[in-house]
């Protein structure tokens, strides 16, 4: 432990797929001792996930390869969505006890947090605050001034903003934040998982699109996420449906949720033989229908990043999004690996489609951009943002 620089408490509202492995990678850098602990167990065991409708239990272990406590939550409603859904008093005597160099805080949505920021700021522990905030669905007055005059000052507070994305840091910016106070800590997936997962099913691609029913010779646009109302998955079935009379190609929906039955309706009625409904599939499941899949789109009216974009571009796919999606701003690169369109414009929609499908051989120049793009957007940087933030604030905080 003698080459520990860093002492970092992280607070977390629960277990999360996406953020588990990226906290056994932080765990792995010598110079960081990290600990997490969590507001609530909702995502641990089973649990009921609104959006898609159904009881889940990730198939990936959440808690292994980091230290994590729980802590315990007194809110007579529990909700980990919701403000006052989390309330933690356990967390006050954690900050003073723990005697951490820095404490990371995702946002600023519960009680909580605030209680976390708070009692940091009182023993003068160093702050660092990550969110998915961006201005891509700016509030409309009054609640736009508020909210401007209450995170310019809660941002003054801050020793550091982990940045998932441009468009994450142009927030901060937006509300007063020097540029210097900003580290790039990119939002990210698994690169090392997907991307082994590639190489191992990529060569099967014809087996899978079988095992499904799909014919074999069938170009397969994807989409995957919950089928709710904010990932306008009827955007991309009306676009579908102009595509197809003029290029053949299939149509497959990973995911589950209250618009499903509308849409299967859709399909139904309009003789749209080869849209595929595969409902909720695991993480693990994932992979093969990444594997089998030529063009992903995410229509989403808002989506403050969209980790399926990651997953996707690590199968080297081409990716159409709105531009209500985050990550759009960084990983989407307009003609080069993909398109971004105006949010429910299903005529625009149609028409990047329609460029992909006419072009084999542009898919694949796509999708190895895909690739590119997207191994230099890891965990691996995401340590070395933390890093890197740590190293400039704890001096500042002990000068």
């Amino acid at each position: 432990m003698e080459n520990i620089k860093y002492k970092l408490l992280a607070l977390l509202s629960h277990p999360i797929q996406y953020q588990a492995p990226f906290f056994k990678e932080i765990s792995k850098c010598p110079e960081i001792d990290l600990k997490v602990l969590f507001y609530s167990s909702w995502g641990q065991d089973d649990y009921k996930d609104e959006g898609f409708e159904k009881v889940l239990k990730w198939d990936i272990p959440v808690l292994e390869g980091y230290k994590s406590e729980f802590l315990s939550n007194i809110s007579p409603f529990p909700d980990v969505s919701t403000f006052w859904g989390m309330i933690n008093p356990g967390i006050i005597k954690k900050i003073k006890d723990e005697k951490c160099d820095a404490i990371w805080i995702h946002g600023w949505n519960s009680f909580t947090n605030w209680l976390g920021m708070f009692t940091a700021f009182s023993y003068n522990v160093p702050v660092l605050l990550r969110a998915e905030s961006n201005l891509l669905d700016e509030p409309v007055f009054p609640k736009k001034i508020l909210k401007q005059i209450g995170l310019k000052s809660l941002f003054k507070k801050v020793s550091g903003f982990l940045s998932i994305g441009s468009y994450n840091s142009r927030f901060y910016k937006y509300y007063g934040v020097s540029k210097e106070k900003i580290f790039n800590v990119p939002y990210c997936v698994n690169n090392d998982f997907f991307i082994s997962k590639a190489k191992e099913l990529l060569p099967r691609k014809s087996e899978l699109k079988k095992k499904i029913g799909l014919p074999a010779d069938l170009p397969v646009i994807l989409f995957s996420g919950k089928l709710i109302d904010a990932k306008c998955p009827m955007d991309l079935l009306k676009a579908y449906t102009k595509v197809f009379a003029k290029y053949k190609c299939a149509l497959v929906y990973v995911g589950d949720g209250k618009l499903r039955k509308m849409l299967e309706e859709y399909a139904r009625e309009n003789n749209l033989e080869f849209v595929y409904f595969m409902g909720f599939r695991n993480q693990t499941e994932l992979p093969e229908f990444y594997a089998m899949s030529d063009i992903f789109v995410l229509p989403s009216s808002s989506e403050p990043w969209g980790l399926v974009v990651n997953e996707a571009m690590c199968f080297g796919l081409p990716v159409i999004v709105s531009d209500k999606v985050g990550a759009g701003g960084d990983l989407v690169k307009e003609g080069v690996n993909g398109f971004i369109y105006p949010s429910c414009d299903v005529s625009m929609l149609t028409e990047k489609l329609n460029v992909l499908l006419s072009d084999r051989a542009f898919i694949q120049k796509m999708g190895k951009v895909s690739r590119e793009i997207i191994s230099k957007w890891s965990y691996r940087e995401g340590v070395e943002g933390i890093l890197h933030c740590l190293n400039s604030v704890v001096v500042k905080n002990n000068n």
